[in-house]
């Protein structure tokens, strides 16, 4: 407890520290006061229900602040930047001269691929914008009460929802470079916790004593899910690594021992993060073959979303795979066996028993892919927990509530290292 308060001290006697925690408050707060700002198209309605039957939605609207029930200029939050960071984190496993780009050309390098990645947020933005519109169209939505809105109106509305994501992700770039932790995961944090109030609020009206047992569980499961999530962030396979003697005029260097750690969740909430993405988005391409005018991509629109979209367990199936495979994916994007092997071997540090070269690649990648496995499978679980826990209470406040709690703690988690770090940089 007094190591706690001795570091909340020093964080807020640093000057430079207190003003990146500060401009982190100022853009999230800017986001939020965007996010209560509707579209002109909104009829005002209520969308409420409309998430309540669709969890994938319903998800998808926590994550954007709740921007999709207030039919707000936010209504697509960062969704189009993620999905298109997941296109080109893509393309480099395709692609030799985006690999290159990304891992061997330094710090320039990263800064023109993350320019490739803005670029493509556009079109993507302008496609989920169009596509949500649609569907909100159809619901009665948009327009005056009983009247919908022109093709016109359809096209600004979807520019100005595309805009809004834009300057989102500007926002978010901005939180990453002048505050502290990781912007957009930070806006997706604040998105989640600014509807606690109201949750509290409705589970308080709503408070029923008959139903006291699923509360606690819920409360149990809760519990379970942060103590979970925090043991899996924080655990480690220690790879033994030593260093050999080397012999430079009269002085003797190297000789010492250390270890590499390999995280059992490289990829920490990222996943989850890729997998509502990827989730939403066939939805809202289903949604615009369903109301073409061409028969064909009518009929297709009109089964997925009906048989494939409107199954909560296919649902729970696809999410369940996305999270699992973007695991494996994010890992080895970060993570490249060959890389750390070869870096090893040029600073003449070697693991006992492995040969340098090849055979320590191909061990760190046996024991990368082993501990993958186990991160992979318990993401994938807290995934589609919310969807059991529907489908034995009925509640989809409760649903939605166990995905926003492992993106909450492990955004925090994140933070306060990140937080630890810059304070430990100042003590030195």
């Amino acid at each position: 407890m007094n190591t706690f308060f001795t570091k909340l001290k020093m964080m807020l006697s640093d000057s430079s520290l207190r003003g990146r925690i500060l401009f982190v408050f100022l853009a999230l707060a800017l986001f939020r006061l965007l996010a209560a700002i509707p579209i002109p198209a909104a009829t005002g309605g209520s969308v409420e229900g409309l998430l309540s039957q669709n969890s994938a939605l319903g998800l998808f609207n926590v994550l954007t602040g709740g921007g999709l029930s207030a039919v707000s200029i936010m209504m697509l939050g960062v969704g189009p930047y993620i999905t298109s960071s997941i296109i080109m984190q893509l393309l480099t496993m395709m692609s030799p001269k985006l690999k290159a780009l990304y891992h061997e050309e330094g710090d320039a390098g990263r800064l023109k691929f993350a320019q490739y990645s803005r670029l493509l947020t556009v079109p993507l933005a302008l496609i989920q914008g169009y596509g949500l519109l649609i569907f909100l169209r159809s619901q009665g939505l948009l327009g005056s009460i009983g009247v919908g809105i022109t093709n016109k109106e359809l096209i600004v509305s979807t520019l100005i929802v595309a805009a809004g994501s834009l300057l989102l992700m500007w926002i978010g770039e901005l939180i990453s470079e002048f505050g502290v932790g990781n912007g957009v995961s930070l806006i997706i944090f604040a998105g989640i916790i600014s509807g606690l109030p109201a949750l509290i609020g409705q589970n308080i009206a709503k408070f029923d004593v008959s139903q006291i047992p699923v509360y606690l569980g819920f409360l149990l499961i809760s519990i379970a899910v942060i103590a979970a999530v925090v043991f899996i962030t924080e655990a480690e396979r220690p790879i033994p690594v030593t260093y050999a003697k080397r012999v430079r005029g009269m002085k003797v260097y190297g000789g010492g021992s250390t270890y590499l750690p390999l995280r059992l969740n490289q990829a920490g909430v990222i996943p989850i993060i890729f997998a509502l993405s990827i989730l939403v988005f066939p939805q809202m391409l289903a949604n615009i073959m369903a109301v073409s005018s061409h028969q064909t991509l009518q009929t297709i629109g009109i089964f997925i979303r009906d048989n494939i979209v409107g199954n909560q367990w296919v649902n729970s199936i696809i999410y369940f795979g996305l999270v699992f495979m973007f695991t494996f994916f994010y890992t080895a994007v970060t993570f490249e066996p060959d890389s750390v092997a070869t870096n090893l071997q040029k600073n003449g540090a070697f693991i006992p028993g492995v040969r340098p070269g090849n055979p320590t690649a191909e061990y760190l990648a046996k024991v990368l892919t082993r501990i993958t496995m186990v991160g992979a499978v318990f993401l994938g679980l807290i995934a589609v927990l919310p969807f059991i826990v529907q489908s034995i209470t009925g509640s989809t406040t409760l649903a939605i509530g166990g995905t926003a709690l492992l993106i909450v703690v492990s955004v925090v988690t994140d933070l306060i290292k990140k937080i630890d770090a810059q304070i430990s940089m100042r003590e030195y």
